[in-house]
């Protein structure tokens, strides 16, 4: 089966990242509601950012995309400190991390 455009994809990642946290954000809040907060709203960052680049000019839609990768990178911070501070294990986090790693590799192609 064909894969969807590159935007779409990254799209479509970014809605599988937020179902893979539903069931670490709770786990997180436990510990520290702040970081669990910080990491929800970076996830959805990641998903309206490329959900808005996909309506954009060049221009508008490099910055969307750009926008979108830096909520990536703090998603992935943010499951790092998480797991350092050893609220979640590894395997909690794993699903999660993969998919923010393979949305972040796709920036690179949505850029250029």
């Amino acid at each position: 089966m064909s894969q969807p455009p590159q935007p779409f994809r990254a799209l479509s990642l970014s809605y599988d990242l937020i179902e893979a946290l539903s069931s670490v954000i709770p786990a997180i809040r436990e510990h520290d509601v702040s970081l669990a907060d910080q990491l929800r709203r970076a996830a959805q960052s990641v998903a309206l950012n490329l959900a808005e680049s996909t309506g954009n000019s060049r221009g508008n839609r490099r910055s969307r995309i750009e926008t979108a990768f830096g909520s990536t990178q703090e998603t992935k911070a943010a499951l790092h400190i998480a797991r350092c501070w050893r609220y979640v294990d590894e395997a909690a986090i794993r699903r999660a991390f993969d998919l923010a790693d393979d949305i972040a590799k796709l920036r690179w192609r949505l850029t250029r």
